[in-house]
């Protein structure tokens, strides 16, 4: 009898081994990848601003055809921009271009009086110059260059708005599944995992170290906190941690955001 319990006891360690359980209240090793500030997930990255290339090829038309590109480079803005008043300019242009091109074929073996002469000159030089010059001042309104600068700005804000949601997925998870948040170690940055919980930090089982790098935190008042949980047994909320360690009040919301209290 003996001998069959030790060969059952063996059995079931193997099966403990071949899982990757250390044994009963172990963990399975998640799987090792390069350090990651995020705890595990990857944030998506930056977008990548728009290249100024095309836009500058697309303001020299004018330049490089002499005006005659002119009303199709304004065209091309009006209908990428919806507006009416680079439709109208683009009207305009063409109606100098026209009248230049009207002007030189009529005037061409006989003298030319000064209004025609001033026709011809409005004519060519407007979409010609004028042309190039509008172009170039609303190049980045027409291909969405104005907004480069914020555009990390706008990732950076993204990416806290979405740890956000994770950290209140990983409290809804914890609170209906406490067993499987202490699984997924949610709350342990500091532990091997694959789950990103949005960056929190469990308070019931942090090491000092870990809670210290919480918003607001130091080291004495982590160790503060680790003391108190060590005689209290662990917390139940970030106003229980506050009264409990005599932590200063403006940390509470702090660890109201980013702390969680798995049991």
């Amino acid at each position: 009898m003996g001998k069959k319990s030790k060969h059952k006891r063996r059995r079931i360690r193997i099966v403990w081994t071949m899982n990757g359980y250390g044994g009963p209240g172990g963990y399975p090793p998640a799987p090792q990848g390069p350090p990651n500030p995020y705890y595990g997930g990857y944030p998506p990255p930056p977008p990548q601003p728009p290249s100024g290339a095309a836009s500058v090829v697309w303001a020299l038309v004018p330049l490089f055809t002499c005006g005659a590109g002119t009303p199709f480079t304004m065209l091309y803005a009006a209908i990428r921009r919806r507006s009416v008043a680079l439709g109208l300019s683009a009207a305009g242009y063409a109606a100098l271009t026209a009248a230049w091109l009207y002007s030189s074929v009529v005037y061409d073996d006989v003298p030319t009086p000064w209004p025609a002469t001033a026709a011809i000159i409005i004519g060519a030089l407007g979409p010609w110059l004028g042309g190039t010059l509008h172009s170039f001042l609303i190049r980045k309104r027409v291909f969405g260059l104005a907004s480069q600068p914020s555009t990390l700005n706008e990732h950076a804000l993204a990416v806290a708005q979405h740890r956000r949601v994770l950290r209140q997925q990983a409290r809804e998870l914890a609170e209906r599944d406490p067993a499987m948040a202490r699984e997924l170690r949610i709350g342990r940055p500091d532990l091997p995992r694959q789950y990103d919980d949005g960056g929190l930090v469990d308070l019931n089982r942090a090491p000092a170290p870990l809670i210290a790098s919480m918003p607001g935190m130091t080291l004495a008042l982590a160790d503060q906190v680790v003391r108190v949980r060590e005689q209290v047994g662990g917390f139940v909320s970030a106003e229980d941690v506050s009264a409990a360690a005599s932590l200063p009040p403006h940390l509470t919301a702090d660890l109201s955001e980013y702390g969680i209290f798995l049991p």
